[in-house]
Formats: C-alpha cells, structure tokens, sequence
C-alpha cells in the first residue's frame, strides 16, 4: 500500500499535477482541461486496489435514452474505467487497479484516459442532453446582449435560433 502510494505521489509531482491527499491513501487531483475547466479525479488505495473516480457531468435533462447508449458504446473502447451513473443520474468514470499495477505509467494512462473521456466527451453530453437548456441560454444572452463566447462549441444548435 505504501508503495502504490509513493508510486502516486511522485507521478503527480512529475507531471506538475494540482493535488492534494485529505486522507492517507485518499487523493484528488485537478486535470487541466479544454472543455470543461479541469476534471477532479479521487483515488483511493486501498488494501488490495486502487479505486478511480471521475465526476463527468450531471443527469441530462433530456435524450436519456440516447445518453445511456452513447456512454454504453464508449465502455467497450475504454482502458481501466467506465462510465457509470450514481443513485442520482450524474455521470462518472470510474475504474479500480490491482495495487500490483499501480506504476507511473499506468497512473498516467488511467489519468489520460479519464481526461480524453471526461474533457473529449463533454460538450458531446452537452449537446446530446442539453440541448433545450442550451438554446434557452443562447436566446437568453442574445435578447441581453450578453456574451455567448463560451457557447461557441454549440454553435450548431444555436444557430438554428438566430434563424
């Protein structure tokens, strides 16, 4: 366990990540992100494994089925996590290691995986459920005048309510 630790400790470092331990054996640490501002990721060692738990986004407000079966079709190309939803409908990746495989590199790819899938899928969750919301937002900052920069990325849906 001390070993899997250490092994942590020091990928972090490494890679210059923000992170911090509010408990021994307990980490979260911030990926920068493109899409979304940064992804926490907890991991926690525990006596036999490492668990892995990225929040992703919250329960889409529309188009579940489509969501669902989006998420369940990723599973299949994902390397050491999946998507999960809690009790609520928020989704997750989460993912759990033998300690045996906690290395740097393995720390780094189950990190980059949870990045590309978090950050890489975000704005497509976006689209798929929340796309009403978008649009409401969109109309909302234009009859205000206000900035829609950061709904650019959405431009396909809005567009359609500048028509």
């Amino acid at each position: 366990m001390s070993d899997a630790k250490s092994v942590i400790e020091q990928t972090f470092h490494e890679a210059g990540l923000e992170w911090e331990s509010p408990a021994d054996g307990t980490y979260v640490v911030k990926l920068p992100g493109t899409r979304k501002l940064s992804t926490t990721v907890s991991l926690i060692v525990g006596k036999h494994s490492l668990s892995v738990n990225a929040f992703v986004v919250r329960r889409p407000d529309e188009n579940h089925e489509a969501v669902h079966r989006w998420l369940l079709e990723r599973n299949t190309r994902l390397y050491g996590v999946a998507y999960a939803m809690d009790r609520l409908g928020d989704i997750y990746l989460v993912g759990r290691l033998p300690l045996a495989a906690v290395t740097p590199d393995e720390i780094d790819r189950i990190l980059g995986t949870v990045l590309e899938n978090a950050d890489g899928s975000f704005n497509t969750l976006l689209e798929m459920g929340f796309a009403s919301a978008i649009r409401k937002e969109y109309a909302w900052r234009t009859s205000r005048g206000e900035s829609t920069r950061n709904l650019e990325a959405f431009a396909r849906l809005t567009s359609k309510a500048d028509d």
